[in-house]
């Protein structure tokens, strides 16, 4: 792939430098990957000075992990935003989260596998992991709400989890490019409907 054209961007004042600086690395992570690009690059296509990053972010490795920590933040906002959209506690609801969340891995493939990448991100894995909950929380709550459940208990916990494999697991076969090699035509949205309504326990 091409190298991203970057330039300058003559006057412009950061009101956000940080919010700047993810932002053009997430756009050059998608382009190259995590290892394709540098600060200086990043820096560059933020139009700000190469010291800039150092008053928020450490190096590289600490920026990659901020970017991982806004991708998970964002999955749930949009896991949330795409089962308002529905009646809350249904399988149609249900199945718009994992609708979105394969969207999202689609979206922003290089961004989605740096979210889970436990090699990644050394020492700051239980920041990522806090944020990975609140994530997942999205999905525990409707399917609370689902089952009747006043609380996020066990028996929410033990449904959640295959729910979670299933569209995680299709997003990396989908990301992956390996739905385009099969035999027989794949509708993602409808096997994600089709699924769910087959992992969660009928209630009365």
């Amino acid at each position: 792939m091409a190298k991203t054209e970057i330039h300058k961007k003559a006057g412009y004042h950061h009101g956000d430098l940080r919010g700047e600086l993810i932002a053009a690395a997430r756009q050059l992570i998608e382009e190259h990957g995590p290892d394709g690009f540098s600060m200086s690059d990043a820096c560059r296509l933020a139009g700000v000075s190469t010291a800039a990053p150092y008053r928020h972010f450490s190096s590289k490795q600490d920026l990659l992990s901020e970017i991982a920590k806004d991708g998970l933040n964002r999955l749930g906002i949009d896991m949330e935003a795409r089962a308002s959209k529905q009646a809350r506690g249904t399988v149609q609801s249900i199945a718009a989260m994992g609708r979105a969340y394969v969207a999202f891995a689609r979206r922003e493939p290089h961004t989605f596998r740096l979210m889970f990448s436990t090699m990644s991100h050394h020492d700051r894995i239980d920041e990522l992991k806090q944020i990975g909950r609140g994530s997942y929380s999205v999905l525990l709550r409707e399917v609370a709400d689902y089952l009747g459940e006043p609380d996020i208990n066990e028996t929410v916990l033990r449904t959640s989890f295959p729910l979670w494999t299933q569209v995680h697991g299709l997003s990396f076969l989908a990301i992956d490019g390996k739905l385009d090699v099969t035999e027989f035509p794949v509708d993602i949205e409808d096997s994600i409907l089709i699924a769910t309504e087959r992992l969660l326990p009928p209630v009365p």
